[in-house]
């Protein structure tokens, strides 16, 4: 890519002629649009551009006359999991103990696989392959070069993430937590249903921390959704703001994201720091955009999400997956789900551009 050049993308638009960085939430109290992410563990920055435009693929690849140049497949023998298939059945079963003893109800189980790089990451390039591959309601990219951003490192993310974290129009607040994954349909259990409900239950409760008193209703419970190579079930949740909040309050309230988190939410945070071998990062946070003046905001939860992270010796390409534990889990089938939400997308990965 063009050297300092920043871009991003969400669903049908492009965000160009970036202005600035921050790590601090209460600079969205100036108003403006921005790029936001917050990692799971709580780490916030967002990245303010000055011209939003409707999103042209043509335009978007031309801006970036290097972009699909750069990118090569990544191998999908080349990734390495944070978690192999005995550590993550046998943390299965430490869950289930948990369930067992009445610490939590349900839990959200993840691994990070990643893979090396031998160059920076091309963005728009996988983005293209992903919306030619599998196009997804939240489809995104950003990417901010460290030299215009002041930070240690590039901001490379690209994500085909089908869930939504947060959407606000006006006084309006809504949040559509997946729950329950199959291949089809008919392959959705009993125990797809009460972890959907158990999270709605659970984002009802951090909406009703910020929205007002009995605004807070489920618009929607169970739905199906189709997704290339998945079904999702899939509620609505929606309350009513206060005119005085700000971002802070808000973030505060729903991060991080109930779906894949677990209820009680405290215990299933304690559950995930105890059992999960690294930090998820990007993946499983909240990733997308606030127009602040317009009172106007969609962010993703941060899944099906690849990201660029490096050190002083090594550049890699990182790519979440994870289950919901409950009682019912059987631990070598949530095993073979993470495998399912991750295969396709690493197929992806591994293509060349056209």
């Amino acid at each position: 890519m063009t050297q300092g050049h920043a871009i991003a993308v969400f669903g049908n638009q492009m965000a160009t002629q970036f202005v600035e960085a921050t790590t601090d939430i209460n600079a969205l109290n100036d108003g403006g649009w921005w790029a936001v992410t917050q990692t799971f563990e709580g780490e916030f920055a967002a990245f303010r551009f000055e011209s939003v435009q409707p999103l042209d693929l043509d335009l978007l690849m031309k801006l970036e006359t290097s972009a699909g140049k750069n990118y090569s497949g990544i191998a999908t023998d080349s990734w390495i999991s944070s978690m192999s298939q005995q550590q993550y059945t046998e943390a299965v079963a430490s869950i289930k103990s948990d369930i067992a003893r009445g610490w939590v109800y349900q839990a959200n189980l993840c691994r990070v696989l990643s893979a090396p790089l031998t160059s920076d990451l091309d963005v728009l390039g996988l983005y293209k392959l992903l919306a030619q591959h599998n196009p997804a309601p939240y489809l995104s990219a950003l990417m901010v070069p460290k030299s215009r951003s002041g930070f240690e490192h590039d901001v490379r993310i690209v994500s085909a993430s089908p869930e939504l974290f947060i959407s606000r129009k006006g006084q309006v607040l809504r949040s559509s937590p997946i729950k329950g994954t199959a291949r089809i349909e008919s392959e959705l259990l009993a125990k797809d249903q009460a972890e959907n409900i158990m999270i709605v239950d659970l984002i009802r409760n951090d909406l009703g921390q910020v929205c007002e008193s009995g605004s807070v209703q489920v618009l929607d419970l169970l739905r199906i959704e189709q997704h290339p190579g998945l079904v999702h079930l899939v509620s609505d949740i929606e309350g009513t703001l206060p005119s005085n909040i700000d971002w802070q309050a808000i973030l505060s309230a729903l991060s991080p994201p109930g779906s894949v988190s677990g209820a009680p939410k405290s215990s299933a945070l304690e559950v995930i720091r105890r059992l999960e071998k690294v930090p998820r990062e990007i993946y499983c946070g909240g990733f997308g955009w606030i127009d602040v003046d317009r009172e106007l905001a969609q962010l993703a939860v941060g899944i099906r999400t690849f990201w660029q992270s490096e050190t002083a010796t090594e550049r890699k390409i990182n790519f979440g997956t994870g289950a919901g534990i409950t009682w019912d889990s059987d631990p070598l089938g949530e095993w073979h789900e993470t495998q399912l939400k991750a295969s396709r997308l690493l197929d992806i990965a591994a293509m060349e551009l056209d």
